[in-house]
């Protein structure tokens, strides 16, 4: 793949996702699910944004810088005290809501990711160091959407910790 086609296709990965974060603001009725889809959805129009610079600058000089990439999303800690809210305040049919976006952000989280490994190791120079930046951000939306999934499924475990054991209620 081209340089342009790679960030062509990492567009297509962004947009899908992001999308996905949008939609779910819209049907979630609480506040504070609302509050973490937007989060979610504003660090993929960041990832956006910044591949159409790249892109912009790889048709205009045939180059590639990979700059800074940061992300919006906050701590682990942070997100835990925001999904912990959500047990108290929102309504089952709400929390089924967010399991199956949940589900599906957690799906597209992993074949983005695994599409930015990909690159990782099928380039190089700037193009390789962008993408390297882009991996770890992904990867941190897969733990924090694991993790909200789990705490909402209340399957015994917060973070990869183990919370409880069925066996031993």
């Amino acid at each position: 793949m081209t340089p342009e086609e790679t960030i062509k296709t990492a567009i297509e990965y962004e947009t899908k996702i992001r999308d996905l974060y949008i939609e779910a603001v819209g049907e979630i009725s609480d506040p504070v699910g609302k509050r973490i889809f937007q989060a979610l959805g504003d660090d993929e129009q960041y990832h956006l944004d910044y591949l159409t610079e790249r892109l912009s600058e790889w048709k205009m000089t045939g180059k590639l810088s990979a700059e800074k990439l940061e992300s919006t999303i906050p701590s682990k800690e942070i997100i835990g005290r925001e999904v912990a809210k959500l047990k108290a305040t929102m309504s089952e049919e709400d929390r089924g809501l967010e399991q199956q976006m949940l589900s599906k952000a957690l799906k597209m989280e992993i074949e983005t990711s695994d599409f930015y490994r990909k690159m990782v190791g099928e380039t190089s120079g700037q193009e390789q160091e962008m993408f390297a930046q882009f991996l770890e951000i992904e990867d941190a939306h897969i733990n924090a959407v694991q993790a909200e999934l789990d705490y909402i499924m209340k399957t015994g475990y917060w973070f990869d910790f183990k919370e409880f054991d069925m066996e031993q209620l």
